[in-house]
């Protein structure tokens, strides 16, 4: 069988599996499962071949006609190149994991079929962006992603959260999707055609018109899709959607296509430096605010759900300094160790029965409970925090080297100011992004308190999956040598300069965290002993009218959420009192900003939904009142005219002879006064 055929077949099987599943979901629920699983798990080890094949040689370009536009053609193609063929291996992987453990996670899940078959159709659509040849081809996959994104992340649509999360997501990407269109029609309108091919030849030959305007139409949608500044705000609401989604969507598909459409088009960017410059502001601002927010979340997905756009942000940098091979290594890395991370807070939350690290701070020997997840969670968290030898260290070294190579002027790329801007940003998120990975890890393994519930061994599909993404997030990295061959045959191994920056900013906001927290346990172990010994001298009312903190009310709100009641056995109350949390000494009074996400929404509320809403309204007034009272108006004075000449109707044929007489009088002395008049002139 040809590569080509391969490579159709690759977004085709989970197609055809989420067509399946959709169609026998209800009528044969035996068939579900293996429709999810197989069909994914062929796409994967198509991907594979495809990969092996292709070999980071000779890019694979084949296109066919799909129809006559009478101006720019619209083709069925397929590019391949190492960048595909590894991202297309990561997309079948993680998605095929994501399957298996779901099987586990959702197996009383009643809308379970749907869900998978979602997911397989997602899986497709991801697999069409990284494949495809055409841009309009692409943006169907794009657009599938939306939609599959709406219905997965609303999954628990009974709820408000979830509904109000899934429209958010929703909005939030099709308000970058619509500049992204407008932007992809211009650059097919400059360059002839939609297929990339010929757009980076145009590009290479200096024939774009409208290079920073095209730039900056398509850096728009994929701000919204890859969940960059200033549109990001929808990506930690996305967390209402059950656990895997979030992996799914985290790691290998929705967000990271906007990273990857950039890789696929750089040139286009870099054919603006004014665009260049944008995209490094863009990636700053975004690493920097979602360390700082990701270190007041109380909730176990939330943290991660502000890493991801952290890590996102970091990709989006190398982008902008002009290396693609470090941004899609880095792409390739974190989704291994990103995904591992959500499925892992999955085992978490199963066995803890809450999402929140301010519960689960006062919960003792959790990580025993769970041996599998503590294990692979710590080696993810550590390939986060970027921490030698594991995976995330290789890949953000790689984003940085190319930072401090356009910063010191070895590389024309890009603006020297980009590369001081990414550089200076990632090593302060690296600091950040240790801090929080250590915050997470504290509460979550760290606990004391109460014992945590023991309910035995979690099934072999969740725990499976765990050790086998473990695999890639410890050994990916020493791959960077091998794997440039796959791209632009760049350098990705660390220097000397930023390895000692990088991996001494990670070192001290581990330590920094690791002390702080030592002293929060200490004040939160004194403040429930004199909790206690106030309650028993002072009698149970005490007790019962103390304040709460709200760190607890956060924890138990978030232990009423659909997903904790589904998944989870029954759990015991855990005694209130203060959480350890040392993210709060370590932002001070920046803590309550952070928490809530700098406000970001509260601002867009009173910049946009408000004045739409205002603008609705005012619409709505002007149709009622004044478009409809001309409508009823005219239907008024019809209705009058009408009654006036239903009451000449009488009946009486002598009155029809008068009148018709009488009109004849008339017309004939008409007729001769106007004879006369003209006969005068």
């Amino acid at each position: 069988m040809s590569t080509t055929t391969l490579a159709v077949l690759v977004p085709l099987l989970p197609f055809l599996g989420a067509v399946a599943g959709l169609l026998l979901g209800r009528r044969a629920p035996g068939f579900v499962r293996p429709l999810a699983i197989l069909p994914t798990l062929g796409a994967a080890v198509l991907a594979v071949l495809v990969a092996v094949r292709q070999g980071g040689g000779k890019t694979i370009d084949t296109a066919t006609e799909l129809t006559p536009t009478g101006s720019v053609p619209i083709d069925l193609s397929l590019y391949i190149d190492g960048f595909a063929a590894l991202v297309a291996v990561l997309v079948g992987v993680v998605a095929t994991c994501v399957q298996i453990y779901s099987t586990a996670y959702l197996r009383e899940d009643p809308r379970y079929p749907s869900y998978a078959a979602l997911v397989s159709l997602f899986t497709s659509a991801m697999l069409l962006v990284v494949y495809s040849g055409d841009l309009m081809v692409l943006l169907v996959g794009w657009e599938v992603m939306g939609i599959c994104s709406y219905f997965l992340v609303g999954h628990y649509w009974e709820t408000e959260a979830a509904r109000s999360a899934s429209l958010k997501a929703f909005l939030v990407t099709k308000l970058g999707d619509v500049p992204f269109l407008i932007g992809l029609f211009a650059l097919a309108t400059d360059a002839g055609s939609f297929r990339i091919p010929k757009i980076l030849d145009t590009v290479a030959e200096g024939g774009l018109d409208h290079p920073t305007l095209i730039a900056l139409l398509l850096l728009a949608g994929v701000a919204g899709k890859s969940a960059q500044f200033p549109l990001h705000t929808w990506l930690p609401d996305a967390m209402a959607g059950p656990t895997p989604v979030s992996a799914l969507i985290h790691a290998a598909t929705m967000v990271a296509a906007g990273i990857y459409f950039v890789a696929r088009l750089l040139p286009v960017f870099a054919a603006s430096g004014a665009a260049l410059v944008v995209m490094a502001v863009m990636a700053a601002v975004t690493m920097v605010g979602s360390g700082l927010a990701a270190l007041a979340q109380d909730d176990i997905k939330r943290v991660l759900a502000y890493s991801t756009i952290g890590q996102l942000g970091y990709m989006t940098g190398a982008l902008a300094v002009g290396d693609r091979g470090a941004a899609v290594f880095h792409l390739l890395s974190h989704g291994a160790f990103k995904a591992l991370l959500f499925l892992g807070a999955g085992v978490i939350i199963h066995a803890a029965g809450t999402n929140s690290l301010g519960v689960m701070s006062r919960m003792d020997g959790l990580a025993k409970r769970i041996p599998d997840a503590f294990w692979t969670m710590t080696i993810a968290l550590l390939a986060l925090a970027a921490i030698p030898p594991f995976a995330g260290f290789f890949s953000k070294e790689a984003v940085l080297v190319a930072a401090e190579h356009t910063a010191t002027g070895h590389s024309a790329f890009a603006p020297s100011a980009a590369g001081w801007l990414v550089l200076t940003a990632g090593l302060l998120t690296a600091l950040l992004t240790a801090a929080y990975a250590t915050r997470l890890w504290l509460m979550a393994f760290r606990g004391r308190g109460a014992a945590a519930p023991d309910h035995g061994k979690e099934p072999l599909a969740m725990t499976g999956v765990l050790w086998l993404l473990a695999i890639p997030s410890v050994g990916f990295g020493l791959a960077a040598g091998p794997i440039a061959d796959w791209f632009d045959d760049g350098e990705l191994t660390p220097t000397l300069v930023t390895s000692v920056l990088g991996t001494g900013a990670a070192a001290l906001g581990a330590m920094l965290t690791y002390a702080l927290w030592q002293r929060a346990s200490a004040k939160a172990a004194l403040a429930t002993a004199n909790g206690i010994g106030a309650g028993s001298g002072a009698g149970a009312g005490a007790g019962a009218g103390a304040e709460v903190p709200a760190s607890v009310a956060a924890a138990e709100s978030a232990a009423e959420t659909p997903e904790v009641a589904e998944v989870t056995h029954d759990h015991p109350a855990v005694p209130a009192g203060p959480a350890a949390d040392p993210g709060k000494a370590l932002l001070g009074p920046l803590h309550r900003h952070a928490a809530d996400g700098f406000h970001l929404d509260a601002v867009y509320d009173r910049l946009f939904v408000r004045p739409v809403r205002a603008a609705a309204s005012l619409v709505r007034f002007l149709d009622r009142e004044v478009v409809d009272t001309y409508v009823r108006g005219a239907g008024t004075g019809t209705r009058l005219l009408g009654s006036l000449v239903r009451r000449a109707q009488t009946g009486n044929v002598q009155s029809y002879l008068s009148a018709l007489l009488a009109g004849a009088v008339v017309l004939a002395i008409a007729t001769a006064v106007l004879a006369n008049v003209n006969a005068g002139s």
